[in-house]
C-alpha cells in the first residue's frame, strides 16, 4: 500500500484546489467545475472564493458567469445545503443529491398542508399542491423572474400561510410560495436568480430553471449520477476516507459502500488512516511555492473533508462554530494558521494562531490588501452561522 504523507495532501490541496499562486483559476467557472462545486449558503462566499483562487478577482466577473452567461448555477445539493457550479455537473448533483433532498421537501410540504387543513384528506391535499405547483410555474413563467413575496401576490393559494415545526419553541409561519420555491429547485423546476440588492444579499429571486439549462438538467441514473459525483470529488479532494465521501456527500454508509465498489478506487495509507485514490491518480505531486490565502466562511476547501486535522490541527475550537461550519480562515502553504474578519471600520484584521515567520506572515497580510481590492466597503455578516473567537471580539 502507497504511503501518502500530509506533506503530498497540501501540495495536492494547493494545486488542486487552485490556491497556489502557479495554479490559479482564469475565471469563475473554472474555479467551481475544479472543486466540483463551491459553497453558496453565504451568497458572499462564492465571491470570495473565486477571488482567493484567480488573479483578476471582480464581483462583476463573477455576476456574469451567474447571471448573464448563465454559466454557473444555484442548486440545492449535497447535505441539503445551496451550492454553486457549473451546467456540466448540475445535473449530476441533481441525480446524485438534490431529488433525495426534494422527496424529503415533498413529505414535510405535505404535512404542513395537511396540518393547515387545505384539504379534508391526504388524496386532497396531494391534488392541492399539484394544482398549485402548476399556478406557482406558470406565475414564475409569466413574470420571468421574481422573489417568493411577489409569487405569493398573483393568486391566493401561493398567500396560504402554513405552520413550521409546531408545538416546538422555534414554531413559525411561512407563505407556501416559498415552500414551495424550495421544493422546486430541489427537483430542477426552478433555480435562484439574481439577489435582491447587493451580491451580500440572502433574498433571491426566481427563475425557470430552464433559463439556464433550455432542455432543463439531462437525466441521469441516480447509481452512475452518484458514481460520477464521488469520481470528481476523489479527483478534486484525494487522498480521502470513505467517512469522508460520506460527509460530503449526505449520503449513508450503504449508498457509499455502493459508490466505492463501483468505482474500484486504490487504497493508500494516510499514516494508519485507510485513504481513497482514483486508479489513474498516483502519480506523486510536486509541491508548489509556499503560498498563502484568505478563505471565506463555508468555503468549500476546509468543508470538503469531515478529517480535517492535517491541514486544521488543533485550531477547529476557534474556527468552526457547534453545527461544524467554519468561519474565515487564513491558509499558509496547505494548512490553516489563524483567522481574518473585518472591524467596525470594515478593515481586513488577521489573527494568527500559530508562530509561522515573518514570511508567512508578510505574504497572509499581502493576500488581505489584494481581497480588500474586489471588496471595497462591504461589510461581511455571518448571518448563516455562529461567529468565530475572533467575529465576537471585534465586534464586542
Amino acid at each position: 500500500m502507497r504511503r501518502i504523507d500530509v506533506a503530498e495532501r497540501r501540495a495536492r490541496l494547493g494545486l488542486r484546489h487552485r490556491l497556489a499562486v502557479a495554479a490559479r483559476a482564469k475565471n469563475p467557472v473554472e474555479v467551481a467545475g475544479d472543486l466540483v462545486a463551491l459553497h453558496s449558503t453565504d451568497p458572499s462566499s462564492v465571491y470570495l472564493a473565486t477571488w482567493a483562487r484567480t488573479n483578476d478577482g471582480s464581483v462583476r466577473e463573477v455576476e456574469r458567469a451567474l447571471y448573464e452567461d448563465r454559466t454557473l448555477i444555484r442548486l440545492l445539493g449535497m447535505r441539503r445545503t445551496v451550492f454553486v457550479t457549473t451546467l456540466d455537473v448540475a445535473p449530476v448533483m441533481q441525480a446524485a443529491c438534490s431529488l433525495a433532498v426534494a422527496a424529503r421537501e415533498r413529505r414535510k410540504l405535505l404535512g404542513f398542508l395537511a396540518a393547515s387543513g387545505v384539504a379534508d384528506d391526504e388524496a386532497g391535499v396531494r391534488t392541492w399542491l399539484a394544482e398549485t405547483e402548476d399556478i406557482a410555474v406558470r406565475a414564475l413563467a409569466a413574470r420571468g423572474e421574481a422573489t417568493a413575496a411577489e409569487l405569493a401576490g398573483d393568486d391566493p393559494r401561493l398567500s396560504t400561510t402554513v405552520t413550521l415545526s409546531a408545538g416546538k419553541s422555534y414554531e413559525g409561519t411561512q407563505k407556501v410560495a416559498s415552500r414551495l420555491l424550495l421544493l422546486l429547485a430541489a427537483e430542477g423546476r426552478v433555480v435562484r436568480g439574481r439577489p435582491r440588492g447587493s451580491w451580500t444579499s440572502h433574498q433571491y429571486r426566481w427563475a425557470p430553471l430552464t433559463d439556464w439549462s433550455p432542455g432543463g438538467l439531462a437525466p441521469w441514473d441516480t447509481h452512475e449520477a452518484e458514481e460520477e459525483l464521488a469520481r470528481r470529488w476523489l479527483r478534486a479532494h484525494g487522498p480521502a476516507t470513505a467517512d469522508d465521501l460520506r460527509w460530503w456527500a449526505g449520503w449513508t454508509k450503504t449508498q457509499v459502500k455502493r459508490v466505492l465498489t463501483a468505482l474500484k478506487p486504490v487504497e493508500v495509507d494516510l499514516d494508519g488512516t485507510t485513504g481513497l485514490l482514483l486508479p489513474d491518480d498516483l502519480e506523486e505531486t510536486e509541491k508548489p511555492e509556499p503560498w498563502a490565502a484568505l478563505l471565506p466562511a463555508l468555503d468549500s476547501t476546509p468543508m470538503g473533508w469531515h478529517e480535517r486535522a492535517w491541514f486544521l490541527g488543533d485550531h477547529g475550537p476557534r474556527l468552526f462554530d457547534r453545527a461544524g461550519n467554519i468561519g474565515p480562515s487564513l491558509w499558509w502553504d496547505g494548512r490553516i494558521v489563524g483567522g481574518w474578519a473585518q472591524d467596525g471600520s470594515g478593515e481586513i484584521v488577521c489573527r494568527f494562531l500559530e508562530d509561522v515567520g515573518s514570511d508567512a506572515e508578510a505574504a497572509v497580510h499581502a493576500e488581505a490588501e489584494r481581497l480588500a481590492v474586489p471588496l471595497g466597503d462591504v461589510r461581511l455578516a455571518a448571518r448563516t452561522r455562529g461567529r468565530t473567537w475572533l467575529e465576537e471580539e471585534l465586534a464586542g
